[in-house]
């Protein structure tokens, strides 16, 4: 026990000090239990991962579906043994994760004052950008504060108007909930930009069919702490213990708060919180959502990796509301997502494509307010990369998400056809 204790007080150390983690020699292991007993282990594993310093890049699900687990050198003979005394299918990914971070494409220098989509960027660089392209197209953007965070961040996001509303339906896109999950934000304002400027008849269309609020990084505190200390940090950054900071903010949205795929342990990575919008940023975010709720017309959550097209719910494997018509428009998406670069996504709901998850944003805004179209996109890759995907997928996977969203709006409307609006 008191091992333990002095590895989880050196991470806090790290934490209060602001030094910067590295991970060298974290090797990156896949394994695929291969009966009910290991899947249970390796559950037990993943809840606990904390305490030895486990960071699970993926779920445990259910037997011969692979598990990613990233082990810290302190821990390769330990996980070793329970490799050899379980016999479980195992194999490496990634011998030392720290040169993908490395390799991954952040770049300092891009704080002189280019912002693209070649390489990520930091929170201060994403909501600058933001904010002089509100400036810039003062038209049709309007600069939105979505609340604050624990840390006095404001959750920044644009409003896109092109036109007179008149009653036009809302989309709502999220990124970043998952403070690791890097390329969410490059993929939201990709989109935002493209929906600004393109001249592309097919984005033209969608972009003024509808008013957007765009949010590109809904958790600032923790996606800062990505950057400055801890690249794999998910949650948020709310002081729980001396050891323990922050709740997972996917966890924290009131529908079927811990009901499962949930913890109530505060050093975990899936930490609920102690009740429902606990957190600073998703009680802003829920209160904004909530005025412009009645008239979205379509949720978007993006998230990665795994190359999933998830639909409400994560409490359930039933089907659901207008499941079997969201998985019609969804499969054809996919496909059409597929076409660029060959890139094949699955589609399901949360909890029959990967496990029960409880208290998600897209789940309270489907509950609360019956939007007609409610997406999670998993975007790229399958593991090969996980959530350090390298910068140069940016714009690709930028491109095949766009299309995506183009078919899926096209679709519902054939489906849904109103006023004089035609989606082509």
């Amino acid at each position: 026990m008191n091992f333990i204790f002095l590895i989880c007080l050196a991470v806090a150390l790290c934490q209060a000090t602001g030094e910067k983690l590295r991970f060298d020699n974290h090797t990156l292991y896949r394994l695929t239990p291969k009966s009910q007993e290991m899947v249970d282990n390796l559950r037990y594993l993943e809840e606990n991962a904390y305490v030895a310093g486990y960071t699970f890049f993926t779920g445990t699900i259910a037997e011969n579906v692979p598990v990613d687990i990233l082990v810290p050198p302190k821990e390769a003979e330990t996980f070793s043994r329970f490799l050899d005394d379980a016999d479980i299918e195992s194999s490496i990914l990634n011998k030392n994760i720290q040169n993908a971070i490395d390799a991954e494409g952040f770049r300092p220098e891009a704080r002189a004052g280019t912002f693209d989509w070649t390489s990520y960027h930091t929170f201060d660089e994403i909501s600058n950008w933001v904010r002089n392209l509100a400036f810039t197209h003062a038209d049709r953007l309007t600069l939105i504060n979505g609340g604050t965070t624990f840390q006095g961040r404001e959750i920044i996001g644009v409003k896109l108007s092109t036109g007179p509303e008149n009653n036009k339906p809302a989309v709502f896109i999220e990124a970043n909930i998952h403070a690791r999950e890097w390329i969410t934000s490059a993929v939201a304002t990709y989109i935002l930009n493209e929906l600004v400027v393109s001249q592309d008849p097919a984005v033209r269309r969608i972009a003024e069919a509808y008013v957007w609020y765009i949010f590109p990084v809904v958790n600032p505190d923790g996606f800062v702490h990505s950057h400055d200390n801890n690249r794999l940090w998910r949650k948020t950054r709310t002081p729980y213990t001396f050891l323990c900071f922050g709740a997972d903010p996917n966890r924290n949205w009131p529908y079927q708060w811990m009901q499962g795929g949930a913890s109530n342990q505060a050093c975990s990575d899936t930490y609920a919180g102690p009740n429902p919008l606990s957190e600073t940023s998703t009680s802003s975010l829920a209160f904004f959502i909530d005025t412009v709720g009645p008239n979205l017309l379509a949720y978007i959550s993006l998230h990665s990796f795994s190359q999933m097209l998830l639909l409400p719910y994560g409490h359930t494997t039933a089907h659901l509301d207008n499941y079997d018509e969201m998985l019609r428009i969804g499969t054809q998406a996919i496909a059409d997502l597929s076409v660029r670069y060959g890139t094949q996504y699955v589609i399901g709901n949360i909890a029959e494509t990967i496990y029960v998850a409880t208290g998600g944003s897209m789940d309270y805004v489907k509950d609360k307010f019956k939007t007609p179209i409610a997406y999670t996109y998993e975007l790229r890759d399958r593991g090969q990369n996980g959530f350090l995907l390298p910068a140069n997928q940016i714009i690709p996977t930028s491109l095949e998400t766009l299309d995506s969203l183009v078919s899926i709006f096209r679709s519902y409307h054939q489906l849904h056809p109103y006023n004089d609006t035609v989606i082509g």
